[in-house]
């Protein structure tokens, strides 16, 4: 028996771990790739690797007779040529094996005659087939003699032909041998072939699986199989078992992969919609709605409630932002490079992460979307951490939650493409602790689940996977930001897939229209409906209210919502499981029972945080796991029971909110059926059950207290936890039977005394939003009734009418695209007071407001904030100087930070503040594209600073104005050097009004000609060294008075630049333009561009532009200045010492001190009028009008009382330039 044979009669080999395999595989598989395909053959032989005999080696060089040795052997297996001697060549060899070059053994060696050892070329020919041996004497050759050859020929032809039966026998042979020659050539073929594609997916460079599958029937499915089979058998004989087990795993995928698609595909294609184990079931393909998913965002943690931030993110849908398909959520967006490893989703509870997880591996498992992936497996944090105790290997894991790839003893996932999808991470009670946890590599290693969990995000276990982790905002910083490559948000229905969900929950078109138009009348129930589970609690609720005429009128509150919404169910459970009637309107005493335990259970919870309880936490409640699951099972849409593996119980609410509510309903009933406050940590439970007692017996047991603690509690929460609690229980109190009115006021009053202090403006939003509970709504439409008079006088307001006024304009969102502050009060107060509206706007309107440094930091904060909408913003006009742009320039910075739009002309800055402003344009995260600088004396050295930043590659500035800016052709030099150097993003450049010199035009000229620039705007006229003047006092202009339009009771003097009131008519002669009534005179000259004038003044005048065609006769106010929509006024008053701007009959109160000199500036074009306070030192700004001009302005005056006088100041400056 050959050494082959032997080998063959032994027992498998020893088993090797999996943690031994995985060392080798690089190395082997490498190897397996240096080979070159063998050479087609046609000689094959059966027999094994070692069943080879060396080639003989012969005396004197002389040839041996051809061979017949075939094998299945490659050419390259064969070893060296023999060596003969004098180096005469052998005949050639007919022996091929598909060895490798290792596998042959030394070559054989004769001399003087010896036989070399028998050799195992075997071939399968008939035993007659082969040749007789050849023997040698004296170490020579035998050769054939050919009349010995044919005497011995004739000799068996003879014998033969004498023997019938030797006939007989020789056709049968004849046959066979036919027969097996040509199976030979089909087995090496389908063999050769076979082992070509194995080695082609056992390349590192292949990671396909390897499929035993095409358009062949199932014989040669199975003759592949078993090919596959003897392939891995072979190959753990030769000590290969990293190629082994990963050509065992991947051969088993694709029939591993079918069943488990199909599993897949029966777990997730029906939803329950909160009704986990009874109930119709709902195809998830047929009632899914595409959810807003976002890109952007961090890990950090958001310290405001749920509810805040779902009305927050309502807010952000209008807005053009990068929206991402469940699908793509790997895909690598544009503007990114690299590939996305782990995507981290956040989303408020119940906003629909677990069904997009879902229906992202539905949509897999039915092959509809991502078949690059080959295996998804998806996993809750639910399940996991009820393997808190327990040991496993990565690989283990994954054989314990999906049997199948256990099933197929796939023990690697390295070869293959896979995705995780962990759900649920705020849910997750494992310690992750990313800083001191081990390093684990090996996937065959156990070790705890939490060590498992940090080393596969951290990317330690099996590199090339994907994880997609899931989880409610306040839980997404248990990750550290370099473990996730990008964070998406989902923001939930907008206002189009609200009305997309209804239609398709109900499909009667006027049922949906009832519900939607309903909706929209309560703002509270407006915004919950961003969340898809409210929108079912609200469908059920509603459907079931329509179904009679008579059904009450609708819920407009969230209270009424969910007291409704809990009638439905317990209504449900009494027709279904204790045979009610549907029209009994008393819950039975089981079912008080089990919603007195499940609020219990709800508010224990809730007071730790816990959305998701287990038998321990049950146990802590009073409530037995036997209780919990007929609870779960009776109240299918309030309380839910998952199970995991080996039956662990899972217990949770379908929703934070119902938990919240439940909690409320708990803490409530307690006060009234035993007097006892919850709210009252202060005091032991004994002491406040025998306070209570003696308050029934004197009848002086006042709800308001545990009001008023429940409100005090809910402000001191850092996190805003108990928001939606406190609205819930203070809801209940209008529906307490019993409960007089005079405990509502009295709890409404205590609610308005908190705003009125220094609340933070989320908890004075909730505290309205309690009011609103309350059917109080008097503070809101106190505040309303101003607003539509035009009479607010935010002068004159309180604190707690400040935040009325916030939670009226948050709740419009009409007034949010664009928020102009000077509508309300043109101060620094007043955008402190409104900054959350600034917030949550697309557009703020803040010039001209009197505003300073101060604001700066605090707008900073906004810009940094990650709930900001902000993505335009206006501070023209305003005093911020250095400092202020400094504090800007942080905010502009954040990664949170998405302004496009930045405007701050005429803020008093130098230099410095185009050095800040430089590193915002470098930042990697600016989002600036329009940058308007106009009117600051920036010079040459800040339009340096501000080419610096131009030069970035992260700059993407677009428009970039520096109009009047003191710009000489050395700035020029400076800019055109920066678009050469980043040409691709600038596409308009304004240099008005600065002295940019021939060879300064002439360098940026060239850009617009060079097809590299995206330049296409270059402004520079007008221009010259006049503009070099620092300053508005650049853009001075002469103004004469017009004697047509003077009116008789005016003097003109000092060649028509002065006039005064007086009390004799002058003698002007008749003209269609002169003013009859008013006391008023225009000036000649019509304004164009940009034009600034001082004037002097005493008594009561009014200091104006007006367009031409203002009315002249009659007392209308349409003839005044200031009071139509064709004039725009300053008022100034000596007697009351004050100013006060009017516009279209609407005055607006300046705050400021008086002084006799005014200056005014207007831009024409860029409809732009301000006015200033002329001090020794510098301008002071009273009020900018920001509006369109259609129509040529001209300059006016009005003067109210004999005596009053103005005086247009010549063009030489009054006071120290404006720096």
């Amino acid at each position: 028996m050959d050494q082959s044979e032997d080998r063959e009669d032994e027992g498998p080999p020893s088993k090797t771990s999996l943690r031994g395999r995985r060392k080798s595989q690089t190395k082997a598989q490498s190897k397996l790739k240096e080979r070159p395909d063998p050479p087609d053959l046609s000689c094959v032989s059966m027999k094994s690797d070692r069943s080879m005999g060396p080639p003989s080696n012969f005396k004197d060089g002389q040839q041996p007779a051809g061979s017949s040795c075939v094998s299945m052997k490659s050419d390259r297996s064969m070893g060296p040529p023999s060596n003969f001697k004098d180096g005469q060549q052998p005949a050639g060899s007919s022996c091929v094996s598909m060895k490798s070059d290792r596998s042959m053994g030394p070559p054989s060696n004769f001399k003087d005659g010896q036989q070399p050892a028998g050799s195992s070329c075997v071939s399968m020919k008939s035993d007659r087939s082969i040749n007789r041996p050849i023997h040698f004497k004296d170490g020579q050759q035998s050769v054939s003699d050919p009349s010995v050859d044919h005497l011995i020929k004739e000799k068996r032809v003879q014998e033969d032909s004498e023997n019938p039966r030797v006939q007989s026998d020789k056709c049968h042979h004849s046959d066979l041998d036919s027969i097996f020659m040509l199976l030979e050539e089909k087995l090496f073929c389908f063999m050769k072939n076979e082992l070509k594609k194995i080695k082609k997916n056992l390349s590192p460079d292949y990671p396909q699986s390897v499929s035993t599958e095409g358009d062949d029937d199932e014989e040669q499915k199975r003759s592949r199989e078993a090919f596959l089979k003897i392939t891995v058998n072979f190959l753990r004989r030769m000590k290969q078992e990293e190629l082994a087990d990963c050509l065992q795993s991947k051969s088993r995928a694709p029939v591993c992969r079918r069943k488990f698609k199909s599993n897949l595909k029966k777990k997730f294609q029906c939803v329950f919609e909160g009704i986990p184990k009874a109930g119709s079931r709902t195809l998830l393909n047929q009632i899914f709605t595409e959810l807003y998913i976002t890109e952007g965002g961090t890990g950090e943690v958001n310290e405001e409630h749920e509810i805040r931030q779902i009305e927050t993110a309502s807010r952000k849908q209008n807005r053009p932002e990068t929206i991402i398909r469940q699908e793509d959520i790997f895909k690598v967006p544009p503007g990114r490079s690299g590939p996305i490893r782990t995507v981290m989703t956040k989303g408020v509870a119940g906003i629909g992460k677990t069904v997009l997880t879902q229906k992202f591996t539905l949509d897999w498992a039915e092959d509809k979307t991502n078949q690059d992936i080959e295996f998804t497996f998806p996993f809750t944090f639910r399940e996991l951490n009820v393997l808190k105790e327990k040991k496993f290997s990565l690989v283990e894991l994954v054989h314990h939650f999906f049997t199948e790839t256990k099933e197929a003893e796939i023990c690697s996932f390295d070869q293959f493409q896979v995705v995780f999808i962990f759900d649920g991470l705020d849910e997750c009670r494992l310690p992750l602790d990313f800083h001191n946890t081990e390093v684990l590599t090996d996937p065959t290693e156990s070790t705890s689940v939490d060590v498992l969990l940090t080393n596969l995000i951290r990317g330690n276990l099996l590199p090339s996977a994907r994880l997609w982790i899931t989880t409610r905002p306040a839980a997404a910083n248990q990750i550290p930001p370099e473990c996730v490559d990008m964070v998406t948000e989902v923001r939930g229905f907008n206002d189009p897939q609200k009305e997309e969900y209804f239609r398709k929950r109900f499909r009667h078109e006027e049922q949906t229209r009832k519900i939607v138009s309903h909706i929209k009348t309560s703002r509270s129930l407006h915004i919950m409906c961003h969340i898809p589970v409210f929108c079912w609690i609200t469908a059920t609720v509603l459907e079931e209210m329509l179904k009679t005429k008579d059904g009450g009128e609708l819920p407009k509150t969230l209270t009424e919502m969910y007291i409704h919404f809990l009638m439905v169910q317990s209504k449900l459970k009494n027709v279904k499981y204790d045979g009610g009637a549907e029209t009994d309107p008393h819950c039975s005493p089981e079912t008080k029972k089990m919603l007195k335990s499940l609020g219990k259970l709800a508010y224990e919870q809730l007071q730790k945080g816990n959305l998701i309880f287990y038998e321990s936490d049950l146990t802590e409640c009073g409530i037995d796991i036997r209780a919990a699951s007929v609870y779960s099972g009776v109240f299918t849409q309030i309380f839910r029971e998952e199970t995991g593996l080996y039956q662990d119980k899972v217990f949770c609410f379908v929703h934070l909110s119902v938990q919240e509510f439940l909690a409320a309903l708990h803490v409530h009933l307690t006060f009234f059926n035993s007097g006892v406050n919850l709210m009252s940590e202060d005091e032991s439970w004994a002491t406040q059950r025998l306070s209570s007692l003696l308050s029934i017996f004197r009848g002086k047991l006042k709800p308001t207290s545990l009001y008023q603690r429940a409100v005090d509690v809910a402000l001191q929460s850092p996190n805003g936890h108990l928001d939606l609690f406190l609205r819930f229980l203070v809801g209940l109190s209008q529906i307490q039977t019993g409960s007089s009115s005079e405990t509502n006021q009295e709890t409404a009053q205590y609610i308005k005394k908190k705003i009125s202090e220094n609340l933070s403006p989320e908890k004075s939003i909730n505290l309205f939003h309690c009011l609103n509970e309350l059917n109080d709504r008097s503070l809101v439409e106190e505040i309303q009734q101003s607003l539509r008079s035009g009479r607010l006088s935010t002068n004159k307001m309180s604190s707690a009418q400040w935040s009325a006024l916030v939670f009226i304009l948050l709740s419009s969102e009409k007034d949010l695209d664009v928020f102009d502050l000077k509508k309300y009060s043109a101060s620094e107060e007043a955008l402190l007071k409104l900054l959350p509206v600034v917030k949550a706007s697309n557009k703020a309107l803040l010039g001209g407001c009197n505003l300073s440094e101060r604001s700066c930091e605090t707008l900073s904060s906004v810009l940094s904030s990650q709930s900001s909408r902000l993505t335009e913003l206006d501070l023209s006009s305003n005093m911020l100087k250095d400092s202020g742009v400094k504090f800007l320039s942080d905010g502009l910075k954040s990664p949170h930070c998405e302004l496009n739009v930045l405007r701050l002309s005429g803020c008093s800055l130098s230099e410095r503040s185009c050095e800040a402003l430089s590193s915002v344009l470098s930042s990697q995260s600016s989002s600036l594209r329009d940058l308007d600088l106009s009117n600051n004396n920036l010079q040459d050295s800040g339009v340096k600073f501000l080419s610096d930043g131009l030069k970035s590659p992260h700059c993407e500035l677009e428009t970039l104005s520096l109009s009047g800016c003191l710009v000489t052709e050395e700035g020029c030099s400076s800019l055109a050097s920066a678009l050469s150097s980043n040409p691709s993003h600038l596409r308009e450049l304004d240099l008005s009004f600065n002295n940019p010199g021939d060879s300064g035009v002439k360098l940026l000229s060239a850009g617009l000609e060079d097809p590299g620039w995206r330049l296409d705007t270059l402004r520079r006229q007008p221009c010259g060294e006049r503009w070099l003047m620092p300053g508005l006092k650049k853009y001075a202009c002469e103004l004469e008075l017009d004697r047509n339009t003077v009116n008789k009771k005016l003097k003109l003097s000092d060649n028509n630049r002065k006039v005064t009131h007086v009390t004799e008519e002058q003698s002007y002669p008749d003209h269609p333009d002169r003013f009859d009534f008013w006391y008023q005179v225009l000036c000649r000259n019509c304004l164009t561009g940009r034009c600034y004038w001082e004037v002097e003044w005493s008594g009561k005048v009014w200091i104006s532009v007006s367009y031409r065609g203002i009315r002249r006769k009659g007392g209308s106010k349409n003839c005044q200045l200031g009071w139509s929509d064709k004039s725009w006024s300053l008022r100034c008053s000596d007697v009351d010492r004050c100013y006060s701007a009017f516009h279209n009959n609407r005055e607006t109160p300046i705050s400021s001190s008086v002084s006799n000199r005014v200056a005014v500036y207007v831009d024409c074009p860029a409809g732009c009028l301000s006015f200033y306070r002329i001090s020794p030192e510098s301008l002071i700004h009273l009020h900018t009008f920001n509006t369109s001009f259609t129509e040529p302005l001209y300059p006016g005056f009005g003067l109210w009382s004999p005596g009053s006088s103005v005086s247009v100041l010549g063009s030489e400056p009054s006071f120290s330039p404006l720096v």
